[in-house]
């Protein structure tokens, strides 16, 4: 994966994402939707091409490709409806995926796409994995308060404190090491601002799969489950990376 995000071009990149979303607009149709498979592999598939909307210099482009997914598949619902009664619940699943997942993960291009971009991928990768690693091992050793029981009941509240602990130090390390373009102040900022965010991507993924009464999205990562358990932080960490790296950062960089 280093040598991949290294070598690759945005396009090429684009195309890992998109195979990214893919696999987990796929997991999250199986487990929210699982009785209309077939809507579901069209919503993939749909969703998962509309990541490539954000390459357009045209900003309408992305919006529109949106737009045309909300209307397509609340037109599938109108028209080959089964249960009424589920019309609205089913619709409402079918559109969260869109947000939830191509949405989200396209900011992976945006971010390859900017100035430093390959190092602002590494950053969030490495923020949200120091933040994942800390919190594990300071939870284990030291979590004695629940941090949200009725979603993930092993977390604890010294783990999410010393998973931000772990962001900020692997961010620091960053600016030593691979990304001396950063301050002192982006280091602590974007560390918490990821490190918050990811934290909770990892909690609200948490809480889909308790709704949907599943242990984990998928198989396809042995010992670890789906691609959408291994992304959940990510997901949501990499659009603060874009609109810090394009607010906050790079006027200034």
């Amino acid at each position: 994966m280093i040598v991949f995000i290294l070598k690759a071009s945005v396009f090429q990149f684009s195309l890992l994402v998109f195979l990214l979303a893919l696999l987990g607009l796929d997991e999250f149709y199986r487990m929210a939707l699982p009785q209309r498979r077939g809507e579901g592999r069209a919503a993939t598939v749909a969703g998962a091409c509309a990541v490539f909307a954000v390459f357009s210099a045209n900003p309408v482009l992305p919006l529109f490709a949106l737009t045309g997914l909300v209307l397509a598949f609340t037109l599938v619902a109108l028209f080959r409806l089964q249960d009424i009664k589920q019309a609205a619940p089913d619709v409402a699943l079918v559109l969260m995926g869109f947000l939830y997942v191509p949405l989200l993960m396209a900011h992976l291009v945006l971010v390859r796409s900017l100035p430093h971009g390959v190092s602002w991928l590494f950053l969030i990768m490495v923020i949200v994995m120091a933040g994942d690693s800390a919190a594990y091992y300071v939870g284990s050793t030291l979590g004695k308060h629940r941090l949200y029981p009725a979603v993930s009941p092993k977390k604890s509240v010294e783990g999410a404190l010393g998973g931000l602990s772990g962001s900020v130090i692997g961010a620091v390390i960053a600016q030593f090491t691979f990304f001396p373009e950063l301050s002192i102040g982006d280091c602590f900022a974007a560390a918490l601002l990821l490190g918050v965010l990811g934290q909770l991507g990892d909690l609200f993924e948490s809480l889909i799969k308790r709704s949907c009464g599943v242990k984990d999205s998928g198989s396809i990562i042995p010992g670890h489950g789906g691609i959408l358990d291994r992304l959940d932080s990510i997901l949501f960490a990499a659009p603060a990376a874009y609109y810090y790296a394009l607010f906050l950062f790079q006027g200034r960089a």
